[in-house]
Protein backbone atom coordinates (compact mmCIF):
# COMPACT_ATOMS: atom_id res chain seq x y z
CA UNK A 1 0.00 0.00 0.00
CA UNK A 2 2.67 1.97 0.81
CA UNK A 3 4.27 2.03 -2.15
CA UNK A 4 1.20 2.75 -4.22
CA UNK A 5 0.55 5.70 -2.50
CA UNK A 6 3.75 7.04 -3.04
CA UNK A 7 3.92 6.25 -6.36
CA UNK A 8 0.65 8.15 -7.07
CA UNK A 9 2.00 11.32 -5.07
CA UNK A 10 5.07 11.21 -6.95
CA UNK A 11 3.37 11.26 -10.23
CA UNK A 12 1.30 14.19 -8.86
CA UNK A 13 4.26 15.84 -7.78
CA UNK A 14 6.05 15.65 -11.75
CA UNK A 15 2.41 16.63 -13.66
CA UNK A 16 1.77 19.68 -11.09
CA UNK A 17 5.49 20.98 -10.81
CA UNK A 18 5.06 22.79 -14.00
CA UNK A 19 1.26 24.08 -13.30
CA UNK A 20 1.92 28.16 -12.12
CA UNK A 21 4.48 26.84 -9.61
CA UNK A 22 1.22 25.38 -7.23
CA UNK A 23 2.29 21.84 -5.65
CA UNK A 24 -0.06 20.10 -4.72
CA UNK A 25 1.82 17.10 -2.15
CA UNK A 26 5.04 16.94 -1.39
CA UNK A 27 6.87 14.08 0.05
CA UNK A 28 6.25 14.86 3.61
CA UNK A 29 2.89 15.44 2.59
CA UNK A 30 2.43 11.98 1.17
CA UNK A 31 3.70 10.79 4.55
CA UNK A 32 1.66 12.73 6.45
CA UNK A 33 -1.32 11.32 4.58
CA UNK A 34 -0.45 8.09 4.89
CA UNK A 35 -0.07 7.98 8.53
CA UNK A 36 -3.39 9.38 8.88
CA UNK A 37 -4.88 6.39 6.76
CA UNK A 38 -2.78 3.90 9.55
CA UNK A 39 -4.74 5.49 11.70
CA UNK A 40 -8.12 5.42 10.36
CA UNK A 41 -7.60 1.72 9.82
CA UNK A 42 -5.81 0.75 13.08
CA UNK A 43 -9.12 -0.37 15.12
CA UNK A 44 -10.26 -2.59 11.98
CA UNK A 45 -13.53 -0.34 11.93
CA UNK A 46 -14.54 2.63 9.05
CA UNK A 47 -16.38 4.87 10.54
CA UNK A 48 -17.52 7.66 8.19
CA UNK A 49 -16.55 10.40 10.72
CA UNK A 50 -13.05 9.27 10.50
CA UNK A 51 -13.13 9.40 7.04
CA UNK A 52 -14.69 12.90 6.94
CA UNK A 53 -12.38 13.83 9.55
CA UNK A 54 -9.22 12.70 7.27
CA UNK A 55 -10.50 14.33 4.23
CA UNK A 56 -11.07 17.76 6.08
CA UNK A 57 -7.25 17.30 7.84
CA UNK A 58 -5.81 17.00 4.48
CA UNK A 59 -7.89 19.66 2.63
CA UNK A 60 -7.26 22.18 5.61
CA UNK A 61 -3.18 21.23 6.62
CA UNK A 62 -2.16 20.47 3.10
CA UNK A 63 -4.32 21.92 0.53
CA UNK A 64 -4.96 19.24 -1.58
CA UNK A 65 -8.01 19.42 -4.00
CA UNK A 66 -11.01 17.44 -3.22
CA UNK A 67 -10.51 15.43 -6.25
CA UNK A 68 -7.21 14.56 -5.50
CA UNK A 69 -8.25 13.66 -2.07
CA UNK A 70 -10.77 10.82 -3.17
CA UNK A 71 -8.13 9.35 -5.01
CA UNK A 72 -5.74 9.03 -2.64
CA UNK A 73 -8.06 7.72 -0.23
CA UNK A 74 -9.60 5.35 -2.98
CA UNK A 75 -5.87 3.95 -3.37
CA UNK A 76 -5.13 3.68 0.26
CA UNK A 77 -8.45 1.59 0.97
CA UNK A 78 -7.70 -0.91 -2.27
CA UNK A 79 -4.37 -1.37 -0.81
CA UNK A 80 -4.40 -1.14 3.02
CA UNK A 81 -3.92 -5.45 3.30
CA UNK A 82 -0.19 -4.44 1.89
CA UNK A 83 1.04 -2.09 4.19
CA UNK A 84 3.99 -3.50 6.69
CA UNK A 85 6.29 -0.59 7.67
CA UNK A 86 6.01 2.62 8.99
CA UNK A 87 9.44 3.49 8.42
CA UNK A 88 9.60 5.05 5.17
CA UNK A 89 7.24 7.95 5.95
CA UNK A 90 9.00 8.44 9.88
CA UNK A 91 11.80 8.68 7.66
CA UNK A 92 10.33 11.75 5.62
CA UNK A 93 8.79 13.35 8.44
CA UNK A 94 11.92 12.90 10.33
CA UNK A 95 14.02 14.51 7.24
CA UNK A 96 11.70 17.74 6.50
CA UNK A 97 9.49 18.57 9.25
CA UNK A 98 10.96 20.40 11.78
CA UNK A 99 9.49 19.91 15.54
CA UNK A 100 6.34 22.19 15.46
CA UNK A 101 5.13 20.35 11.95
CA UNK A 102 5.73 17.02 14.02
CA UNK A 103 3.48 18.13 17.05
CA UNK A 104 0.69 18.94 14.31
CA UNK A 105 1.14 15.40 12.53
CA UNK A 106 0.36 14.22 16.18
CA UNK A 107 -2.02 16.31 17.12
CA UNK A 108 -3.54 14.94 13.64
CA UNK A 109 -3.39 11.68 14.13
CA UNK A 110 -5.35 12.28 17.51
CA UNK A 111 -7.83 14.08 15.21
CA UNK A 112 -8.45 11.02 13.01
CA UNK A 113 -8.54 9.04 16.20
CA UNK A 114 -11.05 10.49 18.56
CA UNK A 115 -13.23 11.75 15.45
CA UNK A 116 -15.72 8.71 15.93
CA UNK A 117 -15.98 9.68 19.69
CA UNK A 118 -13.98 5.99 20.74
CA UNK A 119 -10.22 6.11 20.97
CA UNK A 120 -8.83 2.64 20.74
CA UNK A 121 -6.27 0.72 22.04
CA UNK A 122 -4.82 0.18 18.47
CA UNK A 123 -5.33 3.78 17.47
CA UNK A 124 -3.36 5.06 20.69
CA UNK A 125 -0.61 2.20 20.03
CA UNK A 126 0.38 3.24 16.52
CA UNK A 127 0.02 6.91 17.35
CA UNK A 128 2.43 6.30 20.20
CA UNK A 129 5.07 3.94 17.80
CA UNK A 130 5.00 7.18 15.17
CA UNK A 131 5.30 9.69 17.91
CA UNK A 132 8.43 7.69 18.80
CA UNK A 133 9.62 7.32 15.85
CA UNK A 134 9.71 10.61 15.00
CA UNK A 135 11.39 11.67 18.36
CA UNK A 136 8.63 13.46 19.55
CA UNK A 137 8.91 14.13 23.51
CA UNK A 138 6.02 11.68 25.77
CA UNK A 139 4.73 14.93 27.40
CA UNK A 140 4.29 16.18 23.79
CA UNK A 141 2.33 13.41 22.51
CA UNK A 142 0.50 13.23 26.26
CA UNK A 143 -0.20 17.04 25.56
CA UNK A 144 -1.45 16.52 21.61
CA UNK A 145 -3.76 13.97 23.42
CA UNK A 146 -5.48 15.86 25.88
CA UNK A 147 -5.51 18.74 23.75
CA UNK A 148 -7.40 17.15 21.14
CA UNK A 149 -9.56 15.00 23.40
CA UNK A 150 -10.63 18.12 25.48
CA UNK A 151 -11.72 20.03 22.16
Amino acid sequence: MLNSIKSYFEAKLKSNEGSKGEICASSSNLASAALLIEVMKSDHELDQRETDEFLDLLQTSLNIPETELDAMHQLAEQQASQATSLFEFTRLINDEYDYDEKLRLIENMWRVAYSDDELDKYEEHLIRKVSELIYVSHSDFIRMKLKVRNQ
